[in-house]
């Protein structure tokens, strides 16, 4: 596959197109701001185009036997594998990734595409019992039709694939509107690999555009019936309002304030070491992330030494660097957001246990202690490297912390005592919880999913075949029907 090509346009009906707008959409290497390519941007017709392609397609690819969908699926894997250096270095360029991340989410990546794999043969209607003497009823499952995907920037690739690769496997064609900080690694590379894989034009497309010019329209156009959104539980709100007044599915996999629980029994070097890769995996910068660290009081001056001592050890700088575990935030604007919330929360009175410096879109590891659920770094989503710890007396008062916020995405509760640790976790208003774990799990086989304002729907394996395709009752009435009075 040749990536000297075409990583600059737009892939509409099969042909890689330059955007129609007016505007231009620089891409750059978050840790060294080096410009990395220049592409003209979408526009509202560019978004029309596309929406047709997948819309032409639509009837053919729906109709496509199932072997041919899981070997095109197959394939797009090979294609992947075969080009993950390549695809490696761009997600390390583009998104900020360390070698670690960037390997991880090549991981991720082929297991849900194999998953997908699977689900042209999965994807099965019913027979059904009847209360009318003679009728059979018969439920078919059907693809949706044409999906919008939007996809993120902190792990662009993953989150872009696994909605891709299930429509397209379920015989949707889909239109996918990638982050502007992350075109390549979250779009592009992707049709490019399908087309390598030899999926039909029209199939899958591509628009790069800016959200505050495309973004609305290309959730409300007429054509898609279903939006799949991943990013940020304001925008997700939005565009749940946008959708639902045109009453389009949505599957929304929004924000997270993620608890990382260590009960007074835990193991303390267990559940450090689980933290500080829940925390500073991908500088926290992951839905999933912990974002509040709850400690019972009567271990937290050892829990707080020892993850001190070991988060100094964690390297921040170039993330080409295979030391490095720490990279950049993907701008400077996170990077100021984050410090405002840092400081306000010290001035609330949270004691600051690691000072870690900023250089440019640097952040080092910062741990504070002593922060109460109402500071800034705990009532909001850091998506950052700073590690906020709550002291907890009663295990209820951990409860009472764990559901306080608007978000139910992840968390992670440390304990010795399994079974009573599941019994808390049972009671934690989340989509996903982990024992003796960390917050960062996904697994293609699972729900992957949140409550309240984490989101609405799952993804992987089954769960994602009910979201993805919809059911038809057909009915046939073999026998007369008594109609009377009417008859």
């Amino acid at each position: 596959m040749d990536f000297s090509k075409n990583l600059n346009k737009q892939y509409i009906n099969g042909s890689w197109v330059d955007g129609s707008d007016d505007d231009v959409i620089i891409n750059k290497n978050p840790y060294n701001q080096e410009k990395l390519q220049e592409i003209k941007a979408a526009s509202k017709s560019d978004v029309d185009k596309a929406y047709k392609a997948a819309k032409d397609a639509s009837t053919s690819w729906a109709n496509a036997l199932p072997q041919e969908r899981s070997k095109i699926v197959m394939k797009f894997s090979e294609v992947l594998e075969k080009n993950k250096e390549k695809i490696m270095e761009w997600l390390i360029k583009e998104a900020g990734s360390t070698t670690v991340k960037a390997a991880v989410e090549i991981q991720i990546c082929q297991a849900i595409i194999k998953e997908a794999a699977s689900f042209p043969t999965r994807s099965h209607g019913f027979i059904m019992h009847s209360s009318i003497p003679g009728k059979e009823n018969r439920v078919y499952r059907r693809p949706i039709g044409v999906m919008g995907i939007i996809s993120p920037w902190n792990f662009p690739m993953n989150l872009s694939i696994r909605s891709v690769v299930t429509a397209i496997a379920l015989g949707n064609t889909l239109v996918l509107k990638p982050a502007s900080q992350t075109p390549v690694t979250g779009a592009i590379l992707i049709a490019k690999l399908f087309e390598e894989a030899g999926l039909p034009k029209g199939v899958c497309n591509v628009v790069v555009g800016k959200g505050s010019e495309i973004g609305d329209y290309f959730v409300a156009h007429e054509t898609p019936q279903l939006i799949s959104f991943t990013g940020s539980t304001p925008v997700g709100r939005n565009i749940g309002k946008i959708a639902g007044e045109a009453l389009k599915k949505v599957a929304l996999e929004l924000g997270g304030n993620n608890v990382f629980i260590v009960m007074k029994d835990a193991d303390v070097e267990k559940a450090v070491d689980a933290a500080l890769f829940g925390k500073f995996m991908h500088q926290g910068q992951i839905c999933m992330s912990i974002n509040r660290i709850v400690v019972h009081e009567d271990i937290a001056d050892e829990f707080v030494d020892l993850f001190v001592k070991k988060a100094k050890k964690l390297k921040a700088g170039d993330p080409s660097d295979q030391k490095v575990t720490v990279g950049p935030l993907i701008d400077t604007d996170q990077v100021e957001r984050i410090q405002e919330d840092l400081k306000k929360s010290i001035d609330a009175g949270a004691k600051l246990v690691l000072d870690g410096k900023v250089e440019g879109t640097l952040m080092h590891p910062t741990i504070l202690d002593h922060v109460t659920d109402d500071m800034p770094i705990a009532a909001n989503e850091i998506f950052g490297p700073v590690a906020a710890i709550i002291r907890f007396k009663k295990e209820e008062d951990a409860l009472k912390i764990a559901n306080s916020k608007d978000f139910g995405l992840s968390g992670a509760l440390h304990t010795k005592d399994i079974e009573k640790g599941v019994a808390f976790a049972r009671k934690v208003e989340t989509g996903m919880i982990h024992i003796n774990d960390q917050t960062v799990n996904d697994e293609p086989n699972v729900p992957f999913g949140g409550e309240k304002g984490s989101g609405v729907g799952r993804f992987n394996g089954e769960f994602i075949l009910e979201e993805f395709t919809r059911l038809q009752w057909v009915s046939i009435q073999h026998e007369g029907r008594d109609y009377a009075p009417f008859a």
